[in-house]
């Protein structure tokens, strides 16, 4: 009669485990599967953005110098019609492994040729960003605008 007590434990512990624990046995599996399929499907996060910022650093670190690109930017003014202007150039402080030179360009001609300067010289110089364009004109009737663009070239350290 003493064993019917232990039975009993038994039969409950045994219910339990096939009541509670083994459905949440297979639900831990079937999650573990799904998400094995969903990481074998997209890269994870911080790989692909490790993949884009050495791409960056690629791009940034072309065999073109400063001065490459700046003569190109002169060619870009001269077949846009822009009449550039005195322009100051300045390294900023070097951040990680980027250099940057900061360039102030004061231009003038016509809205249409100032915006095609812009936008010719962002398309072909890819280390190239526009950070600040004012424009002015000195009468309303006046096709000819004056615009200060502030520039900066990015460029890998070597």
């Amino acid at each position: 009669m003493k064993a019917w007590p232990s039975l009993l434990l038994l039969l409950g512990v045994a219910l339990f485990h096939v009541a509670l624990v083994q459905p949440l046995h297979e639900r831990r599996e079937q999650l573990h599967a799904q998400l094995a399929r969903q990481q074998a499907a997209s890269p994870p996060g911080v790989a692909a953005a490790a993949a884009k910022l050495d791409g960056f650093y690629r791009l940034v670190a072309r065999t073109q110098t400063s001065t490459d690109w700046l003569a190109t930017l002169h060619e870009i003014a001269d077949a846009s019609g822009v009449v550039l202007q005195t322009a100051t150039y300045r390294p900023l402080p070097a951040a990680g492994r980027l250099e940057r030179y900061e360039m102030t360009l004061p231009v003038a001609g016509s809205y249409a040729q100032i915006r095609e300067f812009v936008a010719r010289a962002l398309a072909e110089i890819p280390v190239l960003s526009l950070d600040e364009l004012a424009l002015r004109r000195s009468a309303p009737a006046d096709a000819r605008v004056e615009a200060d663009l502030r520039m900066t070239l990015h460029k890998g350290r070597r």
